[in-house]
C-alpha cells in the first residue's frame, strides 16, 4: 500500500501506480509479461470464468451452426427445384406462331383421312404385342381395380411404378370410388378411336380442333387448357390424365362427364386425391410437400375418378423404354420416369382399338420455338429438366409411327402429310 491509500503493483520488480478509476501499465520490453488489471484493481483476473462460460456455450453454438447448414442446404434445394421447373426465357409468340397455310390444309386433310378409314378392332393392342413381344401385356387393366389381382409388379416398386408400402392408402381410395372400370357407354362401342393430345406448341395454328372432336376418346394431359384454344385443340375431353401439381386450377377446364385419371407419384398424392374425391380441404401442412400450387377442388363426382394402374408406368419405363430400375440415390434423378404423354399413349393402346396423337415432339434444335400451345415458354426450357429422357421417348414414338401402330396428326414426331 502506497502513501495516502494508493496501491502499488510490482511486476518483474517494476512499480507503478493504480488509481481508483483506472490502472496505468507502463510500456515495457516485449520479453516481459504483464497482466492488465480490470477497472477494479482489487479484484483478481476473471479469465478462468470467461473460459468456463465459453465451454458452456459451445453446445449452443454447435446447434446454431448445424441449423445454419440445414437452412443453407434447404435453400439450395428449393432453388434447384425452381430452376428445374421454370425458365426466365420467353418467346415472342407473335413471331413464332405463323403457320404456312398449305401445311394447315395438309394436316386437316390427313386427320380426316385417318377418321374416314374403317376402324380395326384390337389393332393397337395386337400391334404393340407384336412389336414388343413379352414387354407389353395385352390383358393389363388400365385402372386400379376394387379387388386387385395378385401382382408382384404392383407391390415390388414405390410410386409411380408400384404401390409398395402403400396398399392401405390405395385401399382407402378404392373404398370411396364407386367405379373402377372404363365407362360402359364408351366400353360398349365395337371399335374405338383414341387421340392423345399433347401440349406441344406445334398444335398452335393447325386448326385441328374440329377433327380432334370426332374421336371417340380424347385424352388431355395435365393442365392443358381448352378455353380459348378450341380451334386448335378442340373442346371435347374424355379423359384428363394428370398428377396433383399438373391438375387444372380452373373449374372451367373440367366437364361433367370427364374421367379424371390420377397418376400417383408420392405419398402426399394419395392424401390429395382422397381430399378431391371427398370434396374436403387439404391440410396446410400437406400442401407444403407439393412443389407448386395444387387444385383445391376438382368439380367432378366420385364416379368419375380413376387411379392409373402403376404397372402401365412400370412396363413403359423398364420394359418398353428399357430404363434402369430405381436406385437409392442421395441427390438427383435417374431419368427413368416417362413423361405423362408417353404413359398416356400406352394407356390409350389398352383403352382403344386405334390410337392417334397430336401435339407431340420436342425439337431441341429450335430453342426459340414455343414449348406449349398455351404459353410463351420456349423449347430451351427442356434443357433444365432432369426427370425425363426425351431423346429415348422420341425414338420410341417414332418407332410406333413408322410401324403404323399410331398416327401423328400434327407431324411433330414424323410428318406423314
Amino acid at each position: 500500500m502506497g502513501p495516502r491509500g494508493r496501491m502499488w503493483w510490482f511486476d518483474s520488480g517494476v512499480p507503478h501506480k493504480c488509481r481508483s478509476s483506472e490502472c496505468e501499465v507502463p510500456r515495457m520490453p516485449s520479453e516481459y509479461h504483464f497482466v492488465k488489471p480490470k477497472s477494479d484493481c482489487s479484484r483478481t483476473s476473471l479469465q478462468w470464468y470467461t473460459r468456463a462460460q465459453n465451454k458452456m456455450r459451445r453446445p449452443s453454438l454447435l446447434f446454431k451452426d448445424i441449423l445454419k447448414c440445414m437452412l443453407l442446404v434447404f435453400g439450395v434445394w428449393i432453388l434447384y427445384i425452381l430452376k428445374l421447373n421454370y425458365t426466365t426465357e420467353e418467346c415472342d409468340m407473335k413471331k413464332v406462331h405463323f403457320v404456312d397455310p398449305d401445311r394447315i390444309k395438309r394436316a386437316q386433310r390427313y386427320a380426316q383421312q385417318v377418321l374416314q378409314k374403317e376402324c380395326r378392332p384390337k389393332f393397337a393392342k395386337t400391334a404393340m404385342a407384336l412389336l414388343f413381344e413379352q414387354k407389353y401385356s395385352m390383358d393389363l387393366a388400365p385402372f386400379v381395380q376394387k379387388v386387385p389381382r395378385a401382382s408382384k409388379a404392383e407391390n415390388k416398386y414405390d410410386p409411380p411404378f408400384g404401390f409398395w408400402k402403400f396398399s392401405s392408402k390405395v385401399q382407402s381410395l378404392l373404398d370411396i370410388l364407386p367405379e373402377h372400370d372404363f365407362p360402359e357407354h364408351l366400353g360398349a362401342k365395337h371399335c374405338r378411336r383414341c387421340v392423345v393430345i399433347g401440349n406441344g406448341g406445334i398444335l398452335r395454328g393447325l386448326e385441328l380442333g374440329h377433327a380432334l372432336n370426332q374421336f371417340d376418346v380424347v385424352i388431355r394431359l395435365n393442365s392443358a387448357p381448352v378455353e380459348g384454344y378450341s380451334q386448335d385443340v378442340g373442346n371435347k375431353t374424355t379423359i384428363r390424365m394428370t398428377y396433383p401439381e399438373g391438375a387444372p386450377l380452373s373449374d372451367v377446364e373440367y366437364y361433367a362427364n370427364d374421367l379424371f385419371v390420377a397418376v400417383l407419384f408420392k405419398s402426399v398424392d394419395f392424401n390429395w386425391l382422397q381430399a378431391m374425391v371427398k370434396n374436403e380441404t387439404l391440410p396446410f401442412w400437406v400442401r407444403l410437400f407439393f412443389w407448386k400450387q395444387v387444385a383445391e377442388k376438382i368439380p367432378l363426382q366420385p364416379k368419375h375418378f380413376r387411379i392409373l394402374n402403376p404397372v402401365i408406368i412400370k412396363e413403359t419405363a423398364f420394359d418398353i423404354l428399357q430404363y434402369s430400375e430405381p436406385q437409392s440415390r442421395f441427390w438427383g434423378q435417374d431419368k427413368n420416369i416417362p413423361t405423362i404423354g408417353v404413359i398416356a399413349i400406352v394407356l390409350a393402346t389398352h383403352l382403344c382399338d386405334e390410337v392417334s396423337l397430336a401435339g407431340f415432339g420436342y425439337d431441341l434444335s429450335q430453342p426459340r420455338t414455343p414449348l406449349h400451345y398455351f404459353d410463351n415458354q420456349c423449347m430451351s426450357a427442356m434443357n433444365w429438366q432432369v426427370m425425363h429422357n426425351v431423346t429415348t421417348e422420341t425414338k420410341f414414338l417414332l418407332k410406333l409411327i413408322k410401324e403404323g401402330v399410331v398416327k401423328d396428326l400434327s407431324g411433330g414426331i414424323h410428318c406423314g402429310f
